[in-house]
């Protein structure tokens, strides 16, 4: 019956939700040890009557390690795992209260979850159409007074946690990181064979294997037309790196997002809209400072690309063709459609991150190469023009994908230009830019060189991190 309301009233989905589903309760988390593996399941409730029990399981985690963990202290961390993971349940219904039964959280920690959902779910509140900005339009109570231990013990200096997936930026770190020589641990959070085939290719001997598992009951409430749309996966993945950077006795949990994730995306009710917000320097100082106070006291999170610009990437991956034919950073590919449809795990070559990674690896990467890499020439497709001007600026807003900044893009273009002249007919896309954009970007060349060059002093790179770095950008 709702269902249908939700479809017959779509102008006033927000309000039918909210008063319908007033509360959503964080209730509980359980934590079972299972030889090498640590089962979470988290307890959510939308009162009155949804329940979700999503799952995680961290595998060949040493006895001796998570034996020799505070019980007390193992529970904050999961706590707070639950408090990121809540976000992907509480969107559906935008509930207007957030119970927390699992634990206690001080003022000044409710402030900061309140600061993570209103730059977060930025995007998610731009298109649902809601004024976040309203008082008292969320308030997070916590009915415990449950309060658990942050982790005073000291970790490892010779061991770096690296987030891994299948794009070119985690694969630079990689190999750069592989220069200073400390013990390198791979962490990938429900790897897809292109993941496991990019470690075996870097010979990443450790890896950590998260699985994260959806509640049925989620992607069900999507079918049915609840509110969906984009979370801080990044801020996901910062709480849980935390956790297995205990588990794993490592001091370092290495990111590898850079200088162009900070740019955002649109304003919306005065405020701008960031849909890589869990990704840029905001962030991480905020996650920085929260981490060593409630989580873990002897952890360095950072961000090793920080001072970079995209482009400036995508040239330091051309230097390692061993990649080239498994990497892949289109967010099409591993679509299900809340389970509809299977995930293609190949470049579709259609949406804003496919043309983007494509136009700053041109300058870089011999045309043919590239073409085998997306199985055609992105530039020869007229109907990629409408992404062309969004992504440099030119139509409507920046698109909600992790590409780079507009200036860097231009730069691209006019890099790919210059290279294209060289030995054939100009394709259309390139055409396009070169009439429509070009002409009003009078300093391109000098500003293609200064984004080349660039190094941003906004970061967090240990002086070690930051030495090996330059040496090689």
């Amino acid at each position: 019956m709702l269902r249908n309301f939700l479809n017959n009233k779509r102008k006033d989905k927000l309000n039918i939700l909210r008063k319908k589903y007033p509360r959503f309760i964080y209730k509980r988390f359980d934590i079972k040890k299972l030889k090498d593996q640590l089962l979470i399941t988290f307890h959510f409730n939308i009162e009155p009557d949804v329940f979700f029990k999503p799952q995680l399981i961290i595998d060949n985690i040493s006895k001796l390690e998570l034996n020799s963990l505070d019980e007390d202290a193992l529970k904050n961390l999961v706590f707070h795992l639950g408090l990121i993971e809540m976000l992907s349940y509480w969107k559906s219904t935008c509930s207007q209260k957030i119970i927390i039964e699992s634990g206690f959280l001080n003022k000044k920690q409710v402030s900061w979850w309140k600061d993570l959902i209103q730059n977060g779910m930025g995007q998610y509140f731009y298109e649902n159409k809601i004024n976040f900005q309203k008082p008292n339009f969320i308030k997070i109570e916590c009915t415990s007074n449950k309060r658990y231990k942050k982790i005073e013990k000291k970790l490892s200096k010779e061991r770096v946690l690296l987030p891994l997936g299948e794009g070119k930026d985690s694969l630079v770190t990689t190999e750069i990181l592989k220069l200073i020589g400390k013990g390198l641990i791979a962490f990938s959070l429900n790897p897809t064979l292109a993941t496991k085939k990019l470690i075996k290719i870097a010979d990443l001997k450790n890896h950590i294997i998260v699985s994260r598992k959806i509640d049925n009951k989620l992607l069900e409430l999507n079918r049915q037309g609840f509110l969906n749309s984009h979370t801080p996966f990044s801020a996901y993945l910062a709480f849980l790196s935390a956790l297995c950077s205990v588990l794993f006795n490592s001091k370092f949990i290495v990111l590898s997002n850079e200088k162009s994730s900070n740019e955002g995306n649109v304003k919306y009710l005065g405020r701008t809209i960031n849909h890589q917000y869990s990704k840029s320097f905001d962030f991480e100082k905020k996650f920085r400072s929260y981490s060593k106070k409630y989580l873990v006291n002897d952890i360095e999170y950072f961000s090793f690309l920080r001072p970079l610009y995209e482009i400036q990437i995508a040239k330091m991956f051309s230097k390692y063709p061993k990649y080239f034919n498994t990497f892949i950073s289109c967010n099409d590919a591993h679509k299900t459609h809340s389970g509809t449809k299977k995930a293609t795990e190949k470049w579709c070559g259609r949406c804003p991150k496919c043309l983007f990674v494509f136009t700053i690896l041109y300058p870089f990467i011999d045309e043919q190469k590239l073409i085998e890499i997306f199985n055609k020439n992105l530039f020869e497709n007229k109907k990629l023009i409408p992404l062309l001007k969004s992504i440099t600026g030119f139509q409507d807003f920046k698109p909600f994908e992790c590409v780079g900044t507009e200036k860097e893009t231009i730069a691209a273009l006019y890099l790919s230009l210059t290279k294209n002249r060289k030995v054939k007919k100009i394709p259309v896309l390139l055409q396009y830019f070169e009439n429509h954009i070009l002409s009003k970007n009078k300093t391109i060349i000098k500003q293609s060189k200064i984004i080349l060059k660039s190094w941003n002093k906004e970061h967090n790179l240990p002086v070690k991190f930051e030495k090996v770095l330059k040496a090689n950008y």
